[in-house]
């Protein structure tokens, strides 16, 4: 699979949003981390951006919910015009059912994994998403580590998908950068969110095309 740069708008301008979305037009999607203060240590953003964000967006939105009672909130963050959904495993009662109810509302609905939080119970569920998220930092704020450890798990993500004839995407967030793209993708992720990576350098189109570069010729 070609690999998708997905910018994480966490490490934006909130102040100059537009601008710095206007940035990443080379993108494949725009990477939102939405916070709710509960599920994770940190505050971000709500239903009404979102919103805002998906009027503007030069590309697609990719919406991440760190949040609880991810079945009540994930369908409000599809309406408000995200192209993909993702709901973290952990805060999740009914996977499946939301899943569905994600991929009927016309979205790509993905399911997301802390790290520590093991991919086997879902293995036999890849059919019902589109998309799992291997998490490589522990959600909650930009700018961390990426944790070496994760690579097993997305090596055995993407075996799992390989064997099963699936065309699930395997996305990568935290830690992502020219340093780590190249294992991550040799491990089977095909999806990279990279955030202060893309937003700290001098040019930021040059970095999408960069990361890129690295990642399809792992």
């Amino acid at each position: 699979m070609p690999a998708l740069i997905n910018p994480s708008i966490l490490s934006a301008d909130f102040a100059n949003l537009e601008r710095d979305l206007a940035a990443i037009a080379t993108a494949d999607f725009a990477h939102v981390d939405v916070m709710d203060n509960h599920f994770v240590p940190n505050l971000t953003l709500g239903l009404p951006v979102v919103r805002r964000i998906a009027e503007v967006s030069p590309v697609p939105l990719d919406v991440h919910l760190m949040i609880e009672d991810a079945d009540r909130w994930a369908p409000e963050y599809a309406e408000a015009g995200a192209a993909s959904v993702t709901f973290h495993a952990e805060a999740a009662q009914a996977p499946v059912r939301l899943a569905r109810e994600l991929r009927a509302g016309g979205v790509r609905a993905a399911v997301a994994l802390r790290p520590a939080s093991p991919v086997e119970p879902f293995l036999d569920l890849l059919a019902e998403v589109d998309m799992v998220l291997v998490m490589t930092v522990e959600p909650g704020f930009g700018g961390q580590s990426f944790i070496e450890g994760t690579l097993p798990k997305i090596r055995r993500t993407r075996a799992a998908i390989d064997a099963a004839g699936l065309d699930t995407w395997v996305q990568v967030d935290g830690g992502v950068s020219r340093d780590t793209i190249a294992r991550i993708a040799e491990a089977g992720a095909n999806v990279f969110v990279a955030g202060s990576a893309v937003y700290g350098a001098d040019d930021v189109a040059g970095e999408i095309a960069a990361l890129r570069a690295l990642a399809d010729a792992a």
